[in-house]
């Protein structure tokens, strides 16, 4: 990748909170930036990653919920197959 220095102003809250976010995943702040700079070449307007963020969020607890329902029948599930196993030895 050929990369060109690019120096950008960001106020005091917008810098901390992407050294925050940079911290948090692991990468560097400049890496953030060119990945927010591609979306916006897309054409992704911040509406549409607030929506996507919502819809993500949204997704995730249901795929939760379905997994602790899941959990719930297996559990349910082994004990029933126990109890047939018992019924089985006591004939």
């Amino acid at each position: 990748m050929d990369l060109v220095l690019t120096q950008v102003y960001l106020d005091r809250a917008q810098k901390k909170a992407l050294a925050a976010r940079a911290k948090q995943s692991g990468r560097k702040s400049s890496d953030l930036i060119r990945e927010a700079i591609d979306a916006f070449l897309l054409g992704v307007s911040i509406e549409e990653l607030r929506q996507l963020d919502i819809a993500s969020r949204k997704a995730k607890a249901d795929i939760d919920d379905m997994i602790g329902m899941l959990d719930a029948n297996a559990k349910r599930h082994k004990s029933f197959m126990k109890e047939i196993a018992r019924l089985r030895e006591t004939r």
